[in-house]
């Protein structure tokens, strides 16, 4: 990986604004609600690639020590001046290194950015703290919404990047198995693993047409039927 290309292409990626809007922002707060079921909230916590800070904002409220580390140079001064009693780190994940351990490191729709997820894995496993966890979620693609769409050849196949995964700087699309075998393959021990959101439709379309209860009924459906829900999320701790 060469280290000012990807810089680069991480500042591409925060001009956008993506992350802000309707379906993503969603996305982001049922990530948070999620996350915050197994959180340690008196812990210290780490962020890893916040973006706009949607989820920031969310555990600002509720944890005391939050450190985040972001390698867009725009995104770091945008939640800075947000939130300017939080520490924020402009770097990539691969270059931090961190004079302390975390009880609770946030991976929000992360892992599929990154050129190599095992690598980022096995370096946060050891920034976490005895009993600390690490908590992250990705698109999945077994989502209905790609299966319906590699059946309508929208899509070669389920793991194809769309034109939104390459808006958003996407390297790869996991399903179940994959993003289990990454955490097994850096050593982690899986506590939990689920899902939310079952969509037939593209984001846009839901935007448009869908009522505000119906797409929190479909986020909850998503917790029943993982293997099919749009995204997919593991809580994660050292084997000891």
């Amino acid at each position: 990986m060469d280290q000012r290309e990807e810089l680069v292409v991480l500042e591409q990626i925060s001009q956008n604004n993506l992350y802000l809007k309707n379906m993503n922002y969603l996305v982001s707060e049922y990530t948070d609600l999620i996350f915050s079921r197994y959180m340690k909230n008196d812990g210290t916590v780490l962020e890893l690639g916040p973006a706009e800070g949607v989820m920031t904002e969310k555990l600002i409220k509720r944890c005391d020590d939050l450190t985040v580390v972001e390698g867009s140079k725009i995104f770091c001064e945008k939640i800075s001046n947000r939130f300017p009693e939080i520490n924020v780190i402009h770097s990539l994940i691969e270059d931090f290194k961190p004079n302390r351990k975390f009880d609770n490191i946030i991976l929000g729709h992360v892992l599929e950015h990154v050129y190599d997820p095992i690598q980022i894995l096995s370096l946060v496993k050891s920034w976490l703290s005895e009993n600390g966890k690490v908590f992250a979620a990705v698109p999945n693609s077994r989502s209905l919404h790609r299966q319906a769409g590699v059946m309508m050849g929208l899509l070669d196949d389920e793991k194809q990047l769309n034109e939104l995964d390459l808006q958003h700087g996407h390297r790869r699309v996991y399903d179940p198995e994959s993003f289990k075998g990454d955490f097994l393959s850096a050593g982690y021990k899986i506590d939990v693993f689920g899902g939310y959101l079952v969509k037939l439709l593209s984001n846009k379309q839901i935007e448009k047409n869908w009522d505000p209860d119906l797409i929190k009924a479909c986020f909850k459906l998503g917790e029943l039927y993982p293997d099919i829900a749009a995204d997919i999320y593991i809580v994660a701790s050292n084997f000891r």
